[in-house]
């Protein structure tokens, strides 16, 4: 695993956000969950996006608000990309079958994971999104860590 990419980064622009994310796409494989922390508009489905385009998917990517949960078929494996906003209690998840996602052999990338931090696994990748400044400018502090179990 590249350890490089794991650390705090600044971006200037959605290009380099999203570059970033195909730096970390680079070192995920099937079972991977990766969380996606972060205020509103601040660049989680563009960073979804990074990591789906890495692993190579060129379907249309947006944030699953009112599905909860996108699939899309990779190269060699399956993405499930879920957005918990408007998820209000952790028993929720058994309508949409959130544990079996888990098990399942492909990567699953989760936006507003705090609003189901109780469930989330131990061994996971943490990605935390921050606007720098809120004026025109695109400036992001990025900051990846990997959790181990």
């Amino acid at each position: 695993m590249n350890s490089n990419i794991f650390g705090e980064f600044i971006t200037h622009n959605e290009s380099e956000t999203s570059l970033l994310a195909k730096e970390l796409a680079k070192t995920l494989v099937a079972g991977d969950v990766v969380c996606l922390f972060g205020d509103l508009g601040v660049g989680k489905t563009v960073f979804t996006k990074g990591i789906c385009r890495e692993l190579g998917t060129d379907e249309y990517i947006n944030s699953p608000t009112f599905t909860i949960v996108n699939e899309y078929e990779a190269k060699d494996l399956d993405i499930y990309h879920f957005d918990m906003y408007r998820i209000e209690d952790p028993s929720e998840l058994i309508e949409i079958g959130f544990s079996e996602y888990l098990s399942k052999n492909g990567i699953c990338i989760i936006e507003w994971p705090e609003n189901i931090y109780s469930e989330l696994p131990k061994c996971r990748t943490d990605v935390k999104i921050e606007r720098l400044s809120f004026d025109e400018e695109q400036n992001r502090k990025v900051t990846i860590v990997r959790n181990e179990a």
